[in-house]
């Protein structure tokens, strides 16, 4: 991220090397119309042939460039390499600037103003400091060729008619030129600079809002899914609630009219009559866990009624009324609960909830002569939970749905018709509400362990 913010990528940095070398060919082009517009003007005064083998050499090394460049887009070079690159050719451009003015009259063609091209040219290109460096860089190169000239080291080239020929020997002069152009090029280096450095931060701030909005965007897209996802939840929900309210008044409705039509001898309406009570108990049972899962849905505390709840003393409670039901099934059943374990905080009724409807699950769903033992621990943070049987047990494929609400196993149908496959649902909504978690181990035909985990509750002076 701070990367692509801060560092030009290298398809950046290879579009700025193309752009560099394309301008490369307009700076020949023009500066092959100024010597022919000079020729024209200054008949006989320019050194064409040189000035042509110049631009000729700018042209050819132009092409070695492209061809560089294209070897460097083919074996995907760093940043690295097309920094250096750039410098390589801004200096080769100054170098030869410096050359097409020592033929085009040294110190007395105004065409030294050119090198401020390649001073804007590195504030654009290259980090933000680096333009003062070319500054003194074309200074530096002017100042050299002028001294040269004026030592007698390399010919002078006259522009006749235009210039004094000896203005190129006068030292106020060459100190007047190379002290304008240093005195424009770092100005323009410092100016241009800080252009460039406000146009990256606004290019930076628009890249900034533009991962924003996409951030935001995919936010929305998430969102829209969940949104979809809970959509189609609730509407099978419906669907199965539907039908499973509907199942038990249907049977009602069809043994009342076998009463009322006469289809039930005398002796027999008794028995009719207990079978309709029980599915409108079955009913009854539905309802109420259909109420207390709306329940666990409001997420208000104040309406959760939290306190400070013995999870041992509600298991206590609880497994005193299951004694009876386990010893009917003539099951083993057993309660550890170890010492000390502390409160947690949660609704009671919601915690004798969760400790029945586990406990009875075990007892139902456990063949005669079997095993249901229940335990109570804690570790640091947690305290845990555990109901284990030795009952109908499920397979890794049930497992993934026992959670779900109105699922029921077929193993688990064909033990105990009665059941409206919420119990476990609520359990899990239960955990979850508090903070905890829970999960369950099983083997089909060999039992099952639920155990659970809810936060201890924070220690309070006094408690």
């Amino acid at each position: 991220m701070a990367d692509v913010l801060h560092t030009p990528t290298e398809q950046e940095l290879r579009d700025r090397t193309d752009w560099l070398i394309r301008a490369r060919w307009l700076v020949a082009s023009g500066e092959l119309f100024v010597v022919l517009v000079a020729n024209y003007l200054l008949p006989e005064t320019l050194p064409m042939l040189s000035l042509l083998a110049t631009i000729a050499s700018l042209c050819i090394c132009n092409t070695i460039f492209t061809f560089y460049s294209q070897q460097l887009r083919s074996v995907s070079a760093s940043s690295q390499h097309y920094v250096r690159f750039t410098h390589f050719q801004l200096t080769f451009d100054i170098l030869f600037l410096t050359i097409f003015l020592h033929f085009f009259g040294g110190l007395e063609t105004p065409f030294f103003i050119f090198y401020l091209i390649y001073v804007v040219i590195a504030s654009i290109l290259l980090p933000n400091k680096t333009a003062f460096i070319y500054a003194g860089l074309v200074s530096l190169f002017y100042l050299a060729l002028l001294i040269l000239e004026w030592r007698g080291l390399i010919p002078h080239y006259n522009l006749a008619g235009f210039r004094i020929p000896i203005r190129f020997q006068q030292p106020i002069h060459i100190f007047t030129a190379v002290f304008t152009l240093a005195a424009t090029a770092f100005p323009t280096a410092y100016f241009a600079s800080n252009i460039v450095a406000r146009l990256n931060e606004r290019e930076k701030e628009l890249i900034e809002a533009n991962l924003s909005c996409e951030t935001r965007a995919q936010e929305l897209a998430e969102l829209n899914a969940r949104l979809e996802r809970l959509e189609k939840d609730r509407s099978q929900f419906i669907r199965l609630v539907t039908h499973e309210l509907r199942a038990p008044v249907a049977a009602i409705q069809s043994y009342l009219r076998l009463i009322l039509e006469g289809y039930v001898p005398p002796e027999k309406q008794r028995e009719i009559i207990e079978k309709s009570e029980r599915r409108a108990l079955e009913q009854l049972a539905l309802i109420s866990d259909l109420l207390d899962l709306a329940r666990l849905q409001e997420r208000r505390e104040e309406e959760r009624k939290v306190e400070l709840v013995d999870v041992a003393e509600v298991l206590q409670g609880v497994t005193d009324l299951m004694q009876a039901r386990a010893e009917e099934k003539d099951l083993l059943f057993t309660v550890q609960i170890d010492p000390g374990v502390p409160p947690v905080q949660a609704n009671l009724e919601h915690v004798k909830q969760l400790w029945t409807n586990l406990i009875s699950n075990a007892i139902k769903y456990t063949e005669p002569g079997g095993i249901v033992v229940v335990s109570l621990s804690q570790n640091p943070n947690y305290v845990v939970g555990m109901v284990r049987d030795t009952g109908i047990g499920m397979t890794p494929e049930q497992l993934a749905h026992i959670f779900e609400e109105f699922y029921r196993t077929d193993e688990a149908k064909a033990m105990e018709r009665q059941g409206t496959g919420l119990g476990l649902s609520i359990v899990k909504r239960i955990v979850e509400t508090y903070g905890g978690r829970i999960w369950v181990e099983s083997e089909k035909g060999k039992g099952s362990k639920f155990s659970f985990a809810l936060p201890k509750a924070p220690s309070r002076k006094g408690i």
